[in-house]
């Protein structure tokens, strides 16, 4: 008996040790640029390429990331803050870049790229189909926002679920389905209306963030996560917050108060952080 249970402790413990594990940082998140990292024993994929290449490159360097593995950079929409080095990491590393044709389309009229994303390096996704990179099953799908095309994507690894949704006009039932069945999610929580309607933006660029096709406020994230969260959700990332029309500390206490209004403790029902614009996170492991 007591040979039998240590030859099971000890398959055990090679089972844990050998399971791979899915880790997660947000190297920047914000109009300044955004970019997030994804990585297991043997893959890497990154989401969105907003950030300047030479404060990317010291981010991958000063954190260690395995660029090495790098399966390709997944692209969300062709705004310029989440695609300013997109052709440099693609002409300097041969990365395959994958999205949308109609992203692929708005990547190729936007002047910040440069030098130009080539053609062999475009790799078209089609939204609701999975999509397999290594360790990674990818599921892209529909996000409304101005931009030629928008997606949000679930990624699947090592057993778990991780979901970004960011550039979010308003939620539809597809995001809320996407909500329901993330364990880790990164959300848009772009603005305090209040501060939006106060602040010194002229009418047209606060009717744009603040419409359909705009941005995710603090209370609209909040209410979301109120109505479609499971009890299997871990970990919550406010992420993509206005400089002018929000703070850190009001995005959490805004979210925090609806969600408890709703009989949901973050910090008890799941973690709740507010990614920052400029410095990179802290890497998570998501078991």
């Amino acid at each position: 008996m007591c040979d039998d249970f240590v030859f099971f402790s000890v398959f055990l413990r090679a089972e844990y040790n050998n399971k791979s594990m899915l880790k997660f940082i947000c190297l920047g998140s914000g109009s300044s640029g955004n970019g997030y990292f994804l990585w297991t024993d043997n893959d890497a994929i990154m989401i969105d390429a907003g950030i300047g290449i030479k404060l990317l490159k010291r981010h991958v360097s000063v954190h260690g990331l395995p660029w090495d593995r790098m399966r390709g950079l997944l692209i969300t929409h062709d705004h310029a803050d989440h695609i300013k080095s997109v052709g440099k990491l693609a002409a300097e590393y041969q990365f395959p870049v994958y999205s949308t044709e109609a992203v692929h389309e708005g990547i190729a009229r936007n002047y910040c790229v440069s030098p130009r994303l080539k053609t062999e390096f475009c790799h078209l996704l089609t939204k609701d189909v999975p999509l397999q990179l290594g360790d990674f099953t990818i599921t892209a799908f529909t996000v409304p926002h101005d931009s030629t095309d928008c997606i949000g994507f679930s990624v699947e690894a090592c057993g778990v679920r991780f979901c970004l949704i960011t550039d979010i006009g308003h939620v539809t039932e597809r995001v809320k389905e996407e909500v329901e069945a993330a364990n880790y999610l990164v959300l848009e929580s772009n603005h305090d209306h209040e501060m939006l309607m106060a602040g010194p933006y002229p009418a047209y660029l606060k009717g744009r963030i603040a419409g359909p096709t705009g941005h995710l406020s603090n209370h609209e994230a909040a209410e979301l996560l109120a109505n479609s969260s499971s009890p299997r959700l871990r970990h919550v990332w406010l992420c993509h917050l206005s400089e002018e029309n929000n703070h850190p500390e009001l995005a959490r206490k805004t979210v925090d108060a609806v969600l408890r209004g709703y009989g949901i403790i973050p910090g008890v029902d799941f973690q709740l952080d507010v990614l920052k614009r400029k410095v990179p996170s802290p890497i998570y492991d998501l078991t």
